[in-house]
């Protein structure tokens, strides 16, 4: 063919809007995916946080994952409010994702391809938990005083430190010394917790120690690894591994995204349980939400079925006065406990509050005696830059103008628990940062402890 003749024939290719189309169009999967990031999302911000369609699509679908930012707005959700179901429509051969809302364990996410049943199920229990009129921290009845916003904290609501923050509470000791929220946010607006609720998990794991169900020195019980004849070599895993992202299983990404679980309504016994050993347990630290659903798993296996079953509820949020919070589940019953935990930013400064007095609530010890410092308390391999890890909490004690002694926990889009105990101050962050513009937590932890006299 002539080169003249080449060139406009590929002009012509690359100016048809057939040809560009072909080359957008996201893969099946991805789709599958994105259909059920929308439908997981708008069910759980809508039936546990009360939020509007509107809002959740301005505010929780909005700068997520860049492969499904521009997938999701397109897809229509249709919302159910007498069933609790949402279900979004992906493709003409295939059943629409489907997200389910289940009182006591928030959505569940239904597999790709899942048939709904012929007769949904009504529920009368949707949207927030209402205020609880017993006196702060264990309910919501606060002194009558003014809980401004220090210069701080309306700076991070104007997005001074960078990201779109929708929520700030301050505790020094139990008192609630500043509290603001953005527009469509409020006190009992549950927001996902991401990675927040991987510390989560291992305060169940240290109420699981102190109850004598399981040590964390020993071999996480992964019924999955059981059985083999010559012994699964994953069996020398310990719970400590898990705990502190150490288990040296291989992951298909770094940081190991886990979207199969979280959108796609896999469960975490199909998923989690399948990869091999890379490297020797407790040789590598590799951020990974599978090590702390395979400690959840693990729990799961060492408390049994019945008191697995509403035992984040029952052991520590009841306990502590998060009756804002709930923990989800996969179609299986697996606590998907890396990221799926819905609660507000009061619940989570009583999350905090409960480290600051080291584990000890209202009287009560809650956690092993030496808990606090056990999960503060860096052992073996560490993250290659920025905040040190211990067990299932991020170490800020290298960040200028914050005490050695300061921990956090982390989660994506911007969710944030700083505890301070040398100060007795806690400070709570929530927000629903886009991809591309993260918040400089480190900045405003230090900010805010200046201010506090």
């Amino acid at each position: 063919m002539p080169r003249a003749e080449f060139l406009i024939l590929g002009a012509a290719l690359i100016a048809s809007p057939l040809a560009a189309q072909q080359a957008k169009a996201p893969a099946p999967y991805t789709l599958a995916i994105a259909a059920g990031y929308k439908a997981a999302i708008t069910c759980s911000a809508m039936f546990i946080g009360g939020r509007t369609e509107a809002q959740i699509a301005r505010d929780e679908l909005s700068g997520i994952y860049p492969e499904y930012d521009a997938i999701v707005p397109t897809l229509e959700a249709k919302v159910d409010a007498h069933t609790g179901t949402v279900t979004v429509a992906f493709d003409p051969a295939l059943p629409p994702r489907r997200a389910v809302f289940h009182p006591g364990t928030g959505c569940t996410n239904e597999p790709i391809g899942a048939v709904a049943p012929p007769v949904a199920t009504p529920h009368n229990k949707l949207g927030p938990a209402p205020a609880d009129p017993a006196l702060w921290p264990l309910g919501d009845s606060l002194p009558r005083i003014a809980n401004p916003p220090t210069p701080a904290v309306g700076k991070a609501l104007a997005g001074g430190y960078g990201g779109k923050t929708t929520a700030v509470v301050v505790l020094h000791g139990p008192r609630l010394i500043a509290e603001a929220y953005a527009d469509g946010f409020g006190p009992y607006t549950a927001q996902r917790t991401w990675s927040v609720a991987k510390s989560i998990t291992g305060t169940l794991v240290g109420i699981a120690v102190k109850q004598g169900a399981v040590a964390v020195a020993a071999p996480a019980r992964i019924p999955e690894w059981s059985g083999a004849p010559s012994g699964d070599p994953r069996r020398q895993i310990t719970l400590d591994n898990l705990l502190r992202m150490a288990s040296g299983l291989h992951s298909d990404t770094a940081g190991n995204r886990t979207d199969a679980v979280y959108f796609g309504g896999t469960a975490v016994t199909e998923e989690t349980v399948r990869w091999p050993i890379e490297v020797k347990p407790g040789t590598r630290f590799r951020y990974a939400n599978n090590d702390i659903l395979l400690a959840m798993r693990s729990l799961r296996a060492a408390l049994g079925e019945q008191r697995y079953r509403n035992f984040p509820a029952r052991a520590l949020f009841n306990r502590i006065g998060m009756k804002h919070t709930v923990a989800e589940t996969d179609w299986r019953g697996n606590y998907i406990s890396s990221s799926q935990v819905w609660t507000t930013a009061r619940d989570l400064a009583r999350f905090g509050l409960l480290y600051l007095d080291d584990g000890v609530w209202n009287g009560e010890r809650i956690l092993p005696e030496g808990w606090r410092k056990y999960v503060t308390t860096p052992s073996g391999p560490q993250p290659a830059s920025g905040f040190g890890y211990g067990a299932t909490f991020w170490l800020m004690n290298k960040v200028p103008g914050v005490p050695a002694d300061t921990f956090s926990a982390n989660g994506n889009r911007g969710q944030y628990v700083v505890i301070v105990p040398g100060r007795g101050i806690v400070i709570v962050r929530r927000g629903e940062d886009p991809a591309s513009n993260g918040f400089d937590i480190a900045k405003f932890a230090a900010d805010v402890l200046a201010e506090i006299k």
